[in-house]
């Protein structure tokens, strides 16, 4: 049997847009992003898995820093901010934006105003065939959102729950924190399929329908 986690309640929160949970898995990340001056190049691209938190991470950026957001596969083609930026999934650029991201990007170096990128991979993983924008985003400084910490994993949970509008007990996230995966998209599951379960059934969300989505998922260790 797993073994039962004393839960506490997080209380290291981060002001933002919807308050950030900052945890050792994004601490770097988040660090690097409040200080756009000391960026390389004026420049940061923000790399973790769907769901890690990046979209949430770029505004508390934006918010904290007056930015515009835009994403990538839907770049205006005439485009002249006048302040920091943050494009949104840069690895699923289209090749008939490259041009104009392209462009953005020179824009905001002329201009220095900071440029802060979001993907799920490297730079030198994204399909770019223009070769001056491949290598300029591959000179761009990467921050990397790691896999959850208890800590982190724990937030997650609770905010996916709010999200919904649901109500997380103590007891059912200290049964769930050690039978789920340590992945971001393991926590978006467990909610999603919770959820589906107590809506389907009527029933409120306990540890024994915990046990019963879990063990239906393969999951329950």
């Amino acid at each position: 049997m797993a073994r039962q986690l004393t839960f506490d309640w997080p209380t290291g929160v981060a002001l933002g847009p919807e308050d950030f949970f900052v945890a050792d898995a994004n601490r770097k990340a988040f660090a690097m992003l409040s200080d756009p001056v000391r960026w390389p190049l004026g420049k940061l691209v923000l790399t973790g898995p769907e769901g890690s938190g990046k979209s949430h991470l770029a505004r508390v950026f934006a918010a904290s820093h007056d930015a515009a957001i835009l994403s990538a596969d839907a770049l205006p083609s005439d485009l002249h901010p006048r302040t920091a930026t943050v494009i949104e999934d840069l690895d699923r650029l289209p090749l008939a934006a490259q041009e104009t991201m392209f462009h953005l990007h020179n824009h905001l170096a002329a201009h220095r105003l900071p440029l802060l990128m979001t993907a799920r991979t490297l730079p030198a993983r994204w399909d770019i065939a223009l070769p001056d924008l491949a290598s300029r985003m591959q000179a761009t400084t990467p921050a990397s959102i790691d896999a959850p910490d208890d800590a982190l994993l724990q937030a997650l949970l609770m905010k996916l729950f709010a999200d919904r509008q649901l109500t997380l007990t103590p007891e059912v996230a200290a049964y769930l924190l050690p039978r789920i995966e340590r992945s971001f998209a393991a926590a978006h599951r467990i909610v999603a399929d919770l959820d589906t379960a107590a809506l389907s059934e009527k029933r409120a969300i306990t540890v024994r329908l915990a046990a019963q989505v879990l063990d239906k998922q393969g999951d329950l260790l």
